[in-house]
């Protein structure tokens, strides 16, 4: 029996989930109950596994178990990119080998596609899944020098591109700060608490979807597993566990996961004459041409005129933060946004909040069979929407005996490296990330 050491901690109110109508209430499980399949987490993986299901094993009883509410959880919490090119965020301009590159875009084309399918079956609104491209944005020589080597290993990979300059910036996000861009056509652009919601209602005839119902203990019971939760437990011979991170807390990948906090700030809505002073275009998302700079939307639509900005990362082995530590990360994001939006002066931020990501030293998932009937799709090493689709497709699929391409890379992939001991991870991992947004500059 393995009793789950913690439970997930997620700081500050998502923006992206309180601009949305309240949902129904939670239905947690309160019963004892028995499936064909179980899914431990409802976040981008539990949902893809969840879905993937239900079109092989359509007949079978699938019971998902989310430990907070959908949408509030990590997926509910970053920046809402679905990233189909390679974006290695140990890179200063993102790419690796080519070889390895082309076998990543053909995975995150997979996901992608994958979750344009299930927002067409679902009837979700243009908002919530947007396949609208993405833009490098640079705001200094130095990262207009980035997006240049970026796009030549592009035309290495025969990938489109587009540069983008001063004005061009200006014309669409409204601010003069930005020297360039660099524009490619592949990505989506999602409101990830609305498409996570959708998703799950849209499951919700098929699947069992309990949420608020956390899993504390994890046991073998003869040829079952028994997932105990606060108000009852589900038994199951096959388990897909889609929790990212949160795996080691189950007693999986012991020292071999990185847990890394990101954070965002949103403000209010805008007021109209605000809207003026801002101009460019209503939707726009912008990724910072260095990994460690920051990414920025502007959103409109539900919730109202809103600007969001995320940057800053810090490595916390416990995955729980402070108060303080989400107020100091606050200063640097006001920062942020006063430097690029100076005609928003006295806007004021309304929500702010940290979300976790897992990352392996060696930058590999932490997917397959880790024990008899228990199935991994965890560590999306920073790209937890386009990963984490595909770690959840292929994880059912590899349960299930399905044919979805991709499953045997993820089964080759090497394991995840062992870290050095505590506290040498720590000081090593933040000392690296704070010399990297050091050397970013006004990227940040």
């Amino acid at each position: 029996m393995t009793k789950v050491a913690r439970l997930p901690k997620d700081p500050g109110p998502t923006g992206w989930a309180a601009i949305l109508e309240p949902p129904p209430p939670a239905r947690r499980l309160d019963e004892d109950t028995t499936a064909d399949w179980l899914i431990i987490g409802a976040g981008f993986a539990g949902l893809a596994a969840a879905r993937r299901l239900t079109q092989l094993r359509g007949s079978d009883r699938i019971v998902l178990l989310e430990a907070s509410r959908v949408g509030l959880g990590p997926a509910g919490r970053n920046s809402g990119f679905m990233v189909d090119l390679p974006h290695n965020l140990n890179s200063d301009d993102y790419g690796g080998s080519l070889d390895d590159d082309r076998t990543q875009i053909a995975q995150n084309r997979s996901a992608i596609e994958f979750a344009a399918e299930a927002a067409e079956e679902y009837a979700l609104p243009r908002e919530a899944f947007d396949p609208r491209g993405k833009i490098n944005a640079a705001a200094t020589d130095k990262g207009i020098g980035h997006n240049a080597a970026y796009a030549r290993h592009l035309d290495a990979l025969g990938e489109r591109h587009e540069t983008l300059d001063e004005a061009a910036m200006r014309a669409l996000t409204g601010t003069a700060y930005y020297k360039g861009g660099l524009f490619t056509p592949g990505a989506a652009i999602l409101q990830p608490a609305m498409f996570v919601r959708g998703v799950a209602a849209g499951l919700a005839a098929k699947v069992a979807i309990h949420e608020e119902s956390p899993v504390t203990e994890l046991q073998r019971t003869g040829a079952d597993w028994r997932a105990v939760t606060p108000g009852g437990a589900v038994i199951a011979p096959r388990v897909i566990l889609a929790v990212n991170g949160h795996a080691e807390s189950f007693g999986y990948f012991a020292r071999r996961l990185m847990h890394v906090f990101t954070y965002a700030s949103m403000t209010r809505a805008l007021k109209p004459e605000e809207v003026a002073a801002l101009g460019g275009a209503p939707a726009w998302g912008v990724t910072p041409s260095d990994p460690m700079g920051s990414s920025v939307r502007r959103v409109s639509g539900t919730g109202g005129d809103r600007i969001v900005v995320r940057n800053r990362f810090t490595y916390d082995p416990g995955m729980e933060v402070s108060e303080r530590r989400l107020g100091g990360v606050a200063r640097s994001h006001d920062a942020s946004f006063a430097a690029r939006f100076p005609m928003l002066n006295g806007v004021a931020m309304e929500y702010r909040w940290g979300g976790r990501l897992c990352l392996s030293w060696n930058g590999v998932p932490a997917f397959g069979e880790v024990e008899d009937g228990l199935f991994a799709a965890c560590c999306q090493n920073g790209l937890g929407t386009t990963k984490g689709t595909l770690a959840g497709l292929c994880a059912a699929d590899l349960a299930a005996q399905g044919n979805a391409p991709h499953v045997a890379e993820l089964q080759s992939a090497a394991e995840p490296r062992r870290l050095p001991p505590e506290p040498l991870t720590w000081i090593g991992a933040n000392a690296t990330m704070r010399w990297k947004e050091w050397r970013a500059g006004r990227e940040l």
